[in-house]
């Protein structure tokens, strides 16, 4: 063992301290399936504690800097929305949750982590709930035809459907009406419009 080496009981709490804070957030992501989970959100607090327990706090801007590299590299971005926005921001309070067990603060990590875990699952229902009650849904629909009635017999079917809707364009194309529309209300609303729009035989395509 080189000379000088020594750890000491702190030391080792510090350790596993970050260990079961990153574990506590990462079997969150990992139950989720997220791509970043129980390994990485454990590696990344330790990580971040190990840095500021041999370093200091003189490091911390290095320790964002480069925990944001890799919460970036969760992000994607598709045709249909952003993903991955919630599973960067655990990376980046993991990595805060290290610097404050590495500076000594047991309790603030403890109480964040409890609070984290908090605002990942509960209020997870209360956005499922809300987002439930309250969706937007945008509509591409192709008619089989350039009969503007067809507009109006459509939004006379969503307003009895008991949803409000808003035109965002109406344009033809090879002989056909296609119009835009942003639908928002209850989920089961959307669902019975969804299975009205297939059943009209004016709709080429929705």
């Amino acid at each position: 063992m080189p000379t000088g080496f020594h750890i000491n009981e702190q030391d080792l709490i510090k350790i596993g301290l970050a260990i079961l804070c990153g574990g506590i957030l990462g079997l969150e992501r990992q139950y989720k399936n997220k791509i970043a989970g129980f390994r990485t959100m454990i590696l990344i607090c330790l990580g971040s504690t190990i840095f500021t327990m041999a370093v200091g706090s003189g490091v911390n801007i290095n320790i964002v800097t480069g925990v944001g590299f890799i919460g970036a590299g969760v992000i994607f971005k598709d045709n249909v929305g952003v993903s991955g926005l919630t599973t960067a921001a655990v990376i980046w309070i993991s990595a805060a949750i290290g610097m404050a067990i590495g500076s000594n603060d047991y309790f603030l990590a403890l109480i964040a982590t409890i609070l984290i875990l908090v605002v990942l699952v509960i209020f997870n229902l209360l956005e499922r709930y809300i987002d439930k009650v309250h969706r937007d849904k945008l509509y591409e629909i192709s008619f089989v035809n350039h009969d503007y009635d067809n507009i109006s017999k459509l939004n006379h079917i969503i307003k009895n459907t008991d949803l409000r809707h808003r035109t965002i364009k109406v344009t033809k194309k090879e002989g056909n009406l296609i119009t835009a529309i942003l639908v928002t209300g209850h989920q089961k609303n959307i669902y019975k419009l969804d299975e009205k729009l297939m059943a009209m035989s004016e709709i080429k395509s929705f």
